[in-house]
């Protein structure tokens, strides 16, 4: 896995340099992502894509995770809203609700909010496409940015993250999933050959 080099960050976003927060950190025959420093990578660019009245939104699971701690450590009150791609996903017919996980959860009025949509892993853009059918069973946003830990390429349908902390490129073959810890510390676990 490596950053790709002729290609910059998602609009919004800074390209890691070495040696800082987005810098990929080498392991044992591998390289992996420092997921606690892209963290805060991460805090640094909703800091800059919110307004007063943003709402967070984050998708099940990883998003989730990444949305309820934002929302503390921007010190922004209530909780943040939960989004599920379960009932709008294009493969539901092969996968059913198995792995659903947590269902949507919003507690606030979508019409006219200004959302940050938050994910893990940026990949085919499917799942970002059945979350923005979801959100729209609920009302109708006047805005919903893309913020995501990581954007991995891969893209089948036209979505791009208006934050991303970092880009990698995987085979296909592999996938690349957000961990947490019982105490809330976040890192990537890679699965595949």
């Amino acid at each position: 896995m490596s950053l790709p080099s002729d290609a910059g960050p998602p609009q919004g976003a800074r390209a890691p340099s070495e040696g800082s927060a987005g810098a990929l950190a080498p392991s044992v025959g591998a390289l992996m992502l420092d997921a606690e420093a892209l963290y805060g990578e991460l805090l640094r660019g909703v800091r800059q894509l919110r307004g007063p009245d943003t709402r967070l939104v984050g998708i099940t699971s990883g998003g989730a995770w990444l949305a309820q701690r934002l929302q503390r450590d921007l010190g922004l009150a209530g909780e943040a809203g939960v989004i599920s791609s379960a009932m709008h996903r294009d493969d539901f017919s092969k996968r059913g609700l198995s792995g659903a996980g947590q269902q949507t959860q919003l507690g606030f009025d979508v019409n006219d909010a200004h959302i940050i949509l938050l994910d893990d892993v940026l990949y085919t853009g499917r799942t970002i496409r059945a979350v923005l059918n979801e959100l729209f069973d609920y009302g109708r946003p006047a805005s919903v940015k893309l913020a995501v830990l990581v954007d991995r390429g891969g893209r089948e349908l036209p979505v791009q993250a208006d934050y991303a902390a970092a880009r990698v490129t995987l085979p296909a073959s592999q996938s690349l999933a957000l961990a947490r810890d019982d105490a809330g510390k976040f890192s990537f676990q890679i699965e595949g050959p």
